[in-house]
């Protein structure tokens, strides 16, 4: 049996291409450039809107499994959803929009005190909403959000009023970045619209 031996600087000279062939893989590995991440804002400036002086929680919204997630959504003329690519939302839809739902409250002025659930506060009434559209509609190029809303008594658990609200925004353009402002654009109409209704 012959047994080679291989020098130190031997060694540092074969270390160098084997680490070089290492951080090649894993670069493969990685999946291509990062998605740009986008975020939705709360409409503010639409002037103070007078109602009650309830306190007020608000439920994360509930949704298909597919909108619950922080993906851009494009859905054809056969109702088939796919991922815009080089896209993503800063969260999970339903609890972006609900932190936006919140702000856009506060920001009107519209009530005594409003939290997510679990935080320090005697509610009067509890807000439910449901996410059904959140997408881009590839057929018509617009921006579709449609959330349904349901106001509680929290100590009666009566449903005290219902209603579907719907906006449509035209995108500019199918990337990343016209399909997050039109969607943001179609969500902020949505929102100052709950914030008035639920007077």
């Amino acid at each position: 049996m012959i047994e080679t031996k291989i020098s130190p600087a031997g060694l540092r000279r074969l270390a160098l291409p084997l680490l070089l062939a290492g951080a090649t893989l894993l670069a493969g590995c990685g999946g291509g450039a990062t998605p740009t991440t986008f975020d939705l804002s709360a409409p503010s400036g639409f002037g103070r809107v007078g109602g009650s002086r309830a306190a007020l929680i608000v439920a994360e919204p509930t949704t298909v499994q597919t909108l619950d997630s922080d993906r851009i959504i494009v859905k054809d003329s056969t109702g088939a959803l796919s991922f815009l690519g080089g896209g993503q939302w800063a969260d999970r839809v339903p609890r972006l929009v609900q932190t936006r739902l919140i702000q856009t409250f506060e920001n009107g002025s519209r009530l005594g005190a409003v939290a997510r659930p679990g935080e320090r506060i005697v509610p009067d009434l509890q807000l439910n909403t449901d996410i059904r559209s959140f997408n881009i509609d590839a057929a018509s190029g617009a921006a579709v959000v449609e959330i349904t809303a349901k106001l509680v008594g929290d100590r009666t658990g009566k449903v005290q009023r219902a209603r579907l609200f719907q906006a449509r925004v035209p995108a500019s353009a199918s990337d990343g970045p016209a399909a997050a402002q039109a969607l943001d654009r179609a969500l902020s109409q949505v929102l100052i619209e709950i914030v008035r209704w639920a007077r």
